[in-house]
């Protein structure tokens, strides 16, 4: 074992250790008294269902990251890479094929092993929570669309970063940003025309007291809107959601059909407002620019370290690749993504806290935005007390409590 194996090794249990101590502290953080904001929307029993609803969860999550640690570290001292390495060249194909064997192998396995924790989750827990709507019609549906569009999408990525590396060398890595670059902005296109209607049905929102107050506001904050959306979130799930994708005139503001049936008018325009105040604020734009940028810095440094002996020797690899190399430069650059990812996550909160003040200062109604976050975590059963630790490691949103409590200091 060389000096490369034993900073994986560090790394993987730090990470592993780490997260079970968040959980730990996030369990012990629950409060039996119901936050006074919360009077009148969570009774006793329901408070204490979302309770059990995270402990549950959080006991599935730590089994759920044993397993893969362990499978990991099975794979790994048993030689597997290797071994399908060795498969993978018997087919006697090109770099840029037996690379796509090599890493599709891997993830299919990966997706094989995954698949029952995904069952239990979606047909136990959520079940038992009464939020799955999800028939086995569907899932084994959404499964199958999501194979086929990772297999196109997927070996297209691969394909292009594995090409650019073989045949270009180190320098690769600029014709592969570029590259990459250029595919991320046509999928932010393609993606809510064409592959999220293959998941979900999406209707226009029929004309009424509702749409009317939408295309009010949005023409009051010079926000072009052509149409407002309704997806089928109930085909899966009784949560709750909105949302904002796309650019353009692909742009697009789609509220959840559950969302509708829970809340006010005056409600859905401030949520709706939160999302269009991602826009008018560049959130989306400058998560994209630091996408990009990030993607730039990742590809200089694997063009780096792909070729480097010592990493390939870690995982008993006797010939060098570029397909392995990607691999094994994902495992190694695993504690920098999970840093930058920390910082991302700090980002999003500020963009959310940004938002809400938007949406509380133009809709004018901030008490109706602060409403309506609080019933979506009621009706999701979301942590009204999460461990800061716990926040700072996995909340792209900050607490609940706390972004109602920015929102009513609007009022005073």
């Amino acid at each position: 074992m060389n000096f490369i194996a034993v900073v994986i090794i560090i790394a993987l249990f730090s990470d592993y250790f780490l997260h079970a101590v968040a959980d730990y502290l996030n369990i012990r953080s629950l409060k039996k008294e119901l936050p006074q904001s919360f009077k009148g929307l969570y009774d006793d029993q329901r408070y204490a269902e979302s309770q059990e609803y995270l402990r549950v969860n959080t006991r599935f999550g730590i089994v759920s990251a044993t397993f893969n640690l362990v499978v990991l570290l099975i794979f790994w001292f048993g030689k597997g890479f290797p071994y399908l390495d060795h498969w993978a060249r018997s087919w006697h194909t090109g770099p840029v094929i037996t690379g796509l064997i090599y890493i599709g192998s891997l993830l299919l396995l990966k997706g094989i092993l995954s698949l029952p924790f995904s069952i239990y989750s979606t047909f136990v827990i959520e079940e038992r929570f009464g939020f799955n709507k999800t028939t086995w019609r569907t899932f084994g549906a959404d499964l199958l669309k999501g194979l086929v569009l990772s297999a196109i999408l997927g070996g297209i990525v691969i394909a292009l970063v594995m090409s650019f590396f073989e045949y270009f060398g180190k320098n690769g890595w600029w014709y592969c940003w570029i590259a990459l670059t250029i595919l991320l902005l046509i999928l932010q296109y393609i993606v809510p025309t064409w592959i999220m209607p293959l998941f979900n049905k999406f209707k226009p929102l029929e004309d009424g007291s509702l749409k009317t107050a939408i295309m009010d506001y949005a023409r009051s904050i010079q926000f072009s809107l052509d149409n407002i959306f309704v997806m089928d979130g109930s085909k899966r799930s009784s949560k709750s959601n909105a949302f904002f994708t796309g650019f353009g005139k692909n742009k697009r503001i789609v509220l959840f059909d559950t969302l509708i049936e829970k809340h006010s008018i005056d409600e859905l325009v401030s949520v709706l407002a939160h999302e269009m105040g991602h826009y008018k604020k560049k959130h989306i734009l400058k998560m994209m620019i630091i996408s990009i940028c990030h993607s730039g810095f990742l590809l200089f440094l694997i063009s780096r370290f792909i070729s480097y002996e010592p990493l390939f020797q870690a995982f008993f690899m006797t010939q060098v690749s570029i397909y392995a190399g990607l691999i094994f430069f994902g495992m190694l650059y695993a504690p920098i993504d999970f840093f930058l990812g920390i910082l991302l996550q700090g980002f999003s909160r500020k963009n959310e806290y940004e938002a809400d003040r938007f949406s509380a200062a133009t809709s004018k109604k901030p008490l109706a935005l602060g409403q309506a976050l609080k019933k979506l975590a009621v009706d999701n059963l979301s942590n009204l007390t999460p461990h800061p630790l716990y926040v700072y490691l996995h909340y792209s949103h900050p607490p609940i409590l706390k972004r109602v409590a920015e929102i009513e200091k609007m009022t005073i």
